[in-house]
């Protein structure tokens, strides 16, 4: 992991530290108003916390505020953050072809660490998985740098928001402000007609179920987006099968 000398060392871990740069203002900015959120919806300093170091999950951890809150059941806690987080199932049985040949404590901290965009960036670096020795270094190397900013980065924005809530004024809209710091970053990794498709059929559904309690229509929106892009790409792939 990171804290491999032969990692941290290797040229490839500035490099993926570089590559998170670029966008990790946005993410940091959203890691910051997800901490007032946690805390300004009513939990405690010492539950916002724990959510901020283990859960490791912005949206996740966004979805399910509301719902401890309000007292709702355990099962239904869990289903949220699954379903929330049920995008990491796809990113993992990607990487499992440029890990396995690590060692699984490497690859339980990789787990953890690994977000949206280090995931994103890492398979934009490295389209297909290494074959040698040298190759599978450079591959760990940048996502272990890549991931470690991008995890530091949101875990010290987080904390400050955790622990300084209390002194912002609600009325200062930073929760908003954080929703366009997402945006930004959103919009700058629509580069493809299917990511513009799903970024579209996810805010529309999630606008359309926005009367459902407990932020359940971020469940609906992920739903809907997840249905119909494996409509279009089974669609696509059928299309190459007939030519």
């Amino acid at each position: 992991m990171f804290f491999d000398p032969a990692n941290y060392k290797h040229p490839a871990f500035k490099e993926g530290m570089r590559d998170i740069s670029s966008v990790a203002p946005g993410i940091w900015a959203w890691g910051l108003m997800t901490g007032v959120a946690m805390v300004q919806s009513g939990l405690s300093v010492e539950v916002a916390t724990a959510m901020t170091v283990l859960v490791y999950a912005g949206s996740s951890q966004l979805a399910v505020t509301p719902m401890l809150v309000a007292g709702a059941p355990f099962g239904v806690v869990l289903a949220t953050a699954f379903c929330v987080n049920l995008r990491f199932v796809v990113f993992s049985m990607h990487l499992r072809h440029y890990l396995m040949c690590w060692p699984r404590w490497q690859r339980l901290c990789l787990g953890y660490i690994t977000a949206d965009m280090s995931y994103v960036m890492f398979t934009r670096r490295f389209p297909q998985p290494a074959s040698d020795p040298a190759g599978q270094r450079a591959e760990m190397a940048y996502l272990s740098g890549n991931s470690f900013l991008n995890w530091i980065g949101w875990q010290i924005s987080s904390l400050v928001g955790v622990f300084t809530a209390s002194h912002i004024p609600t009325q200062w809209g930073l929760g908003f402000a954080g929703v366009l710091a997402l945006v930004g970053v959103m919009c700058s990794l629509s580069d493809s007609r299917l990511r513009r498709v799903s970024a579209g059929v996810s805010g529309a559904a999630a606008v359309a179920a926005f009367a459902l309690p407990l932020k359940l229509n971020i469940v609906v929106a992920i739903a809907a987006a997840v249905a119909v892009c494996l409509l279009l790409e089974g669609s696509r792939w059928a299309g190459k099968e007939r030519r």
